[in-house]
């Protein structure tokens, strides 16, 4: 499966599980190829708002750019919800995190892990909390 693939399998996974928690959902398909802050998942029940950035991952941790973080807090501040990144690690499931709370490494990147996010993170029941 090719990465592309792999993610968008990964958020249409999480679509289906919000939807089942009584969430509205919407798939911004196209995230990441406009000039334009955009996020892959919003999702609301009337309560909880979230803006959802998917990554699936095969290995033990994910880089992400300072641009990246910045455009889905900047969606998020916009359009008055929370800023969640979602990772799917293979065999291990579903982490979440707030992204401000993601730490910088070296340089201008952002990372997590998996052994991080356990100890930061949290599970789709808390999220959906």
């Amino acid at each position: 499966m090719s990465t592309k693939a792999k993610g968008t399998h990964a958020e249409r996974e999480l679509f289906h599980m919000l939807w089942d928690q009584g969430f509205a959902v919407l798939r911004c398909a196209g995230s990441g190829s406009t000039t334009k802050p955009a996020v892959d998942l919003i999702a609301g029940n009337r309560t909880h708002f979230l803006a959802i950035e998917c990554k699936a991952l095969k290995g033990k941790a994910k880089y992400l750019s300072q641009d990246d973080i910045e455009q889905l807090l900047t969606f998020a501040q916009q359009f008055g919800a929370e800023a969640w990144l979602a990772v799917r690690f293979d065999n291990k499931g579903w982490r979440f995190i707030e992204a401000q709370k993601i730490e910088k490494s070296k340089g201008n990147s952002f990372v997590v892990s998996y052994e991080w996010l356990q100890k930061q993170g949290v599970g789709f029941e808390d999220l959906i909390q």
